[in-house]
């Protein structure tokens, strides 16, 4: 699964690395929460909470429907 789920992370990369920033995943939990790290200019971006759910949980739900949501790892 976490094969899977890296490769819909990759599909997203390209967009957050043209504004200076990236998504790392930390974790794919047994109870289907994904749980990523936002890094560079997304790390400390006001816009972060809405890139990780409208745009990184809406795609990976999209394609992974056995996922229950995506979550920022602490």
């Amino acid at each position: 699964m976490k094969d899977r789920v890296q490769a819909v992370l990759d599909k997203i990369r390209p967009s957050l690395q043209a504004d200076g920033g990236d998504v790392e995943l930390v974790e794919v939990t047994d109870q289907g929460i994904v749980k990523v790290r936002l890094t560079g200019a997304c790390k400390g971006c006001p816009m972060s909470q809405m890139t990780l759910k409208n745009g990184i949980e809406r795609l990976i739900l999209k394609e992974l429907p056995e996922i229950k949501g995506v979550e920022p790892a602490s």
